[in-house]
């Protein structure tokens, strides 16, 4: 049962927005303050990447585990009321980036998804590191053993 009335529960999920969210800002101030520059949310590619290189022909994305169903992630939940909705509306969004991933890669895009978990404290770090030689196209097990 929820601990909230419908009308908190409202409110709460009003509060949710799809840009600019907390990982968004900040995989993106890592990336610009290593010197990268990009396009934000572009509309012209398929499912409104988060971060677009054009010089580099890279899309990222950075999910949450919940509203993106990480699934293995022991970071996604599935809710416990409603669950039918939930669970339709949560598999529909996991296709949604299935499809959008697929299209951006017919089209010669390398596609980079970055998850809510893999940006929490301990391995934040790495996972931005590496990030950065995934877009700039040196990503190697070399280049990573220094990271480590």
């Amino acid at each position: 049962m929820d601990v909230h009335t419908p009308e908190q529960r409202r409110y709460n999920m009003a509060q949710i927005h799809s840009t600019n969210t907390k990982p968004e800002t900040l995989v993106k101030k890592y990336i610009f303050s290593r010197g990268l520059r990009y396009r934000k949310n572009d509309k012209r590619y398929p499912g409104r990447p988060d971060m677009i290189f054009p010089k580099y022909r890279t899309a990222v994305f950075v999910n949450g585990c919940f509203w993106h169903k990480h699934i293995g992630c022991r970071y996604y939940v599935p809710p416990k009321s409603n669950t039918a909705f939930w669970e339709k509306k949560l598999e529909i969004n996991r296709l949604r980036d299935e499809l959008n991933v697929d299209r951006l890669s017919a089209d010669g895009w390398r596609v980079i998804v970055i998850w809510e978990c893999e940006l929490k404290k301990p391995v934040r770090q790495e996972r931005l590191d590496k990030l950065y030689y995934e877009i700039i196209g040196t990503y190697t097990d070399t280049v990573l053993e220094g990271i480590h």
